[in-house]
């Protein structure tokens, strides 16, 4: 059987490696800074190509991929920034929020949970930022 390429539709943000290399490591569909790329299912992900550690700088280079952007950003409330970038870069992002979302279990209990909601996110146009939580999902307002 021949290798074909992967199809990315999830980008996890540096803040959640731990859950990004487990979850990574079972799915062609997903990269993280770093990646080094893989082969899952006869499907090769290549290399992750964002290197930037600033925000403002790799959002919108993953907007411009079209990935969803996996986060667990405790300040994104308060980072008008960061917002402006999403909204500007018309970028897609979820933002794992409060307890649920306070180690590596729970983050992937959290992931598995509302996995569906974000399969069908990643086929919407953005910008959008959700708050997921366990027991919500949660728009978030993309003005300063």
């Amino acid at each position: 059987m021949a290798i074909r390429l992967a199809q990315v539709r999830f980008y996890f943000d540096a803040d959640i490696l731990g859950v990004a290399h487990i979850i990574a490591a079972l799915r062609s569909d997903c990269t993280y800074p770093g990646d080094p790329g893989a082969v899952i299912h006869r499907k090769r992900r290549p290399r992750c190509p964002i290197t930037e550690k600033d925000d403002v700088e790799w959002v919108p280079r993953v907007a411009a991929v079209g990935w969803l952007i996996i986060t667990r950003d405790h300040n994104i409330r308060e980072n008008p920034e960061e917002r402006r970038a999403v909204r500007d870069s018309g970028a897609k992002m979820v933002a794992l929020s409060g307890q649920d979302a306070g180690n590596k279990w729970d983050q992937l209990r959290l992931l598995m949970q509302r996995w569906p909601q974000l399969e069908e996110l990643a086929d919407e146009r953005g910008p959008f930022i959700w708050l997921v939580r366990r027991n919500r999902v949660t728009p978030l307002g993309l003005e300063p």
